[in-house]
């Protein structure tokens, strides 16, 4: 079991996980989407592809950019579709 965790609230907790680049991603349906809120922030990664990132709220706190996800990943990241990473300088990952 995976979890990542701030400010106290479980935004994420899973049996599966994907693990790529020293990162952990969680399935799209085991984060609590009552803390995501979307960003305007975008990266093109040359071999994953274009990431979409979030904002983590807890509690009017907001952790800017601490998540991410590639929704439509190059065939070599494919596994990672569907799945969200945090950024671990700004969340906390348990277990594993």
């Amino acid at each position: 079991m995976v979890k990542a965790v701030w400010e106290g609230a479980v935004l994420a907790e899973s049996d599966r996980y994907e693990s790529m680049e020293g990162n952990i991603y969680f399935p799209l349906d085991s984060i609590d989407k009552q803390y995501f809120r979307g960003s305007d922030t975008e990266y093109e990664c040359p071999w994953k592809g274009h990431a979409g990132y979030y904002d983590i709220v807890v509690g009017g706190n907001i952790n800017k950019d601490a998540a991410w996800y590639y929704l439509s990943p190059k065939p070599a990241a494919k596994r990672i579709e569907g799945y969200v990473a945090f950024d671990e300088r700004k969340v906390i990952k348990i277990g594993k």
